[in-house]
């Protein structure tokens, strides 16, 4: 057999194997998404009720506490800042256990495993979808009426998907191996979600007098810049920053690289340790 009469045959399995990973990817999210809102009197609307609730008890407690700020519109500023770091913590929680909640079908099928950390991610996405009609009540509401600006969500979620694609791939092959990662996350979480601005505003700091390097610290914070191409998109209504964008680029270039890298340097050895 000739090379030549080889490469088709390469070729036609490639895209084989591509076709059956799509395929699974689809039906592990339409699962996830079924097993979510099963039994749920609720349902997919409680996607759209929990950010609003949140927001309107959040604006109860905070809003008297940022009256020093620069936050015109509070409650659509905090909502839009909710959904899109629940989006990222959602996501990589997902994709933490990616790899062990998987370990039954991994010990019997033969897929590629990069697909159950992907998944989570695409669910966490759904999911977000939903919520974004809680940020159009609140617009219609206080009467927030969106201009072209609102095209900068497209790159804002496509960077925070590759963003989480690549930390969920990282974190999930970590987890495989060091069980204490799933606590270790948590709390990592916890402390990333009180250094960004979700429901505070950053004039706060300058305007008590913090050390600039606390600032840049914050502005270099990855949810950070995503959540304020997001809030320039929709509360703002303006073009973000160029250093914002490019350090959204910078941080979701460099998540799936080293996602990317781990996963595929450890994931001969999943079947191991799950």
């Amino acid at each position: 057999m000739t090379h030549d009469s080889m490469a088709p045959a390469g070729a036609a399995h490639t895209n084989g194997t591509r076709a059956k990973d799509r395929f699974i990817l689809q039906q592990l999210v339409t699962k996830d998404f079924k097993l979510r809102y099963r039994r749920s009197v609720l349902g997919v609307i409680w996607s759209v009720l929990n950010p609003l609730l949140m927001m309107i008890i959040m604006s109860f407690v905070f809003s008297y506490f940022l009256r020093g700020s620069n936050v015109e519109n509070y409650p659509l500023y905090l909502i839009v800042g909710n959904i899109t770091f629940s989006l990222m913590s959602e996501a990589t929680n997902g994709g933490l256990r990616s790899i062990i909640d998987a370990a039954p079908l991994l010990k019997k099928v033969k897929v590629d495993r990069w697909v159950f950390p992907v998944q989570k991610v695409f669910s966490a996405i759904m999911n977000f979808g939903f919520s974004l009609i809680a940020v159009v009540i609140v617009m219609l509401f206080f009467r927030v009426v969106p201009t072209w600006h609102v095209v900068w969500m497209v790159p804002a979620l496509a960077l925070l998907t590759v963003f989480c694609v690549g930390i969920s791939l990282l974190i999930g092959a970590a987890a495989v191996f060091f069980r204490d990662m799933i606590h270790l996350w948590s709390v990592a979480i916890t402390a990333w979600n009180y250094l960004t601005p979700v429901f505070w505003d950053l004039s706060l700091l300058t305007n008590a007098g913090a050390p600039q390097l606390v600032v840049w610290v914050v502005k270099a914070n990855p949810m950070y810049n995503f959540i304020d191409m997001m809030r320039c998109a929709i509360v703002y209504q303006t073009s973000p920053e160029p250093i914002v964008v490019l350090l959204a680029v910078a941080w979701a270039a460099l998540a799936l690289a080293v996602g990317v890298a781990v996963f595929r340097r450890t994931e001969h050895k999943f079947i191991l340790f799950i």
